[in-house]
């Protein structure tokens, strides 16, 4: 059993710039601030360069430490992987996490934006896991989703305008 999350937002900056800053190492972490429950990102450690098949060691506010698998890079349009290694009490929940970024151009009020869409599939333990996840994974993983994008698009838009002057 899946439970599925998206998060969308317009970043005022070019696909290639948004799409960078998400499979930054480096700046990444201090966007993904968490949310209730859910621990924010402290570090993310690359065993490899960027490629399908790839890990990363990412370490969260709680101390956890988890692993993202890539299953799919295309840039700068798509990164998708495989979150695993998940602590409790979400471990109790779910299994893994299988998350999906598309970046599309949007052109749509005449400057160079890109338009994301940032998809979660939790595969959860058991049927009987539903009823305490969904509230947790809706409320506060789709929370520090949209917080994380927020920051992005607070990360690029400034220095996109510069860029541009």
């Amino acid at each position: 059993m899946r439970l599925s999350l998206t998060a969308e937002r317009r970043i005022d900056a070019p696909p290639e710039a948004v799409f960078a800053l998400a499979l930054d190492s480096d700046r990444f972490p201090a966007l993904f601030p968490g949310f209730g429950p859910i621990p924010a990102l402290v570090r993310i450690t690359p065993l490899a360069p960027p490629a399908v098949g790839a890990l990363r060691s990412l370490e969260s506010s709680d101390g956890s430490r988890l692993m993202e698998r890539i299953t799919a890079l295309e840039p700068p349009h798509l990164h998708a992987y495989t979150l695993d290694g998940l602590r409790p009490p979400l471990a109790w929940l779910a299994r893994a996490g299988h998350a999906r970024w598309e970046f599309a151009a949007d052109r749509s009020e005449g400057g160079h934006a890109t338009r994301v869409a940032w998809r979660y599939d939790f595969e959860l333990t058991s049927p009987l896991a539903w009823p305490l996840a969904a509230p947790l994974l809706r409320g506060c993983m789709r929370a520090a989703m949209r917080r994380c994008l927020e920051r992005m698009a607070q990360a690029l838009e400034g220095a996109w305008r510069k860029e541009r002057r």
